[in-house]
């Protein structure tokens, strides 16, 4: 009796033996087929990622080239108005009328103590000028000159 329990119990360990190698190569099959899927999707994720960008960029680009046409049409007419007024005023638009020509007295002052005149400015002169000057207030004096049109 005894001999037969124990050759019950060895085909029970060989039947679970047999039973644990086929699940761990189920298991096995299972994690190759899960990375398979997760590849693929990864794939399919990218490719409607990739459709849905260029669906976008072109609605923008329409958005866009519509926005330019109304821009362009908006811009001709701008032209076609500055030129009538051109035309009616007889002249050049305010925009390219010479600019005013007249200094500040505080650097006309400065100008005339060291000998520089109403004429056009000599930069090498006007830098010699201005040496005691601080660095802003050279960069002022110059834009006030470049503004009155003394100096290029």
């Amino acid at each position: 009796m005894q001999g037969m329990e124990i050759a019950v119990q060895a085909g029970q360990m060989q039947i679970s033996a047999d039973l644990v190698e086929r699940l761990e190569s189920a298991a096995t099959l299972m994690e190759r087929t899960l990375g398979w899927l997760e590849e693929r999707q990864r794939y399919l994720s990218g490719e409607v990622d990739k459709i849905s960008a260029t669906v976008e960029s072109s609605k923008r680009e329409e958005e866009l080239l519509a926005r330019l046409t109304e821009v362009q049409k908006e811009l001709a007419e701008l032209q076609a108005a500055a030129v009538a007024r051109t035309e009616a005023e007889g002249g050049f638009p305010k925009a390219l009328q010479p600019l005013r020509r007249t200094l500040p007295s505080a650097t006309a002052e400065m100008l005339s103590k060291h000998g520089i005149g109403e004429s056009a400015i000599d930069v090498k002169a006007l830098d010699a000028a201005m040496v005691g000057l601080s660095l802003e207030q050279r960069i002022a004096v110059k834009s006030e000159l470049r503004r009155a049109g003394a100096m290029a």
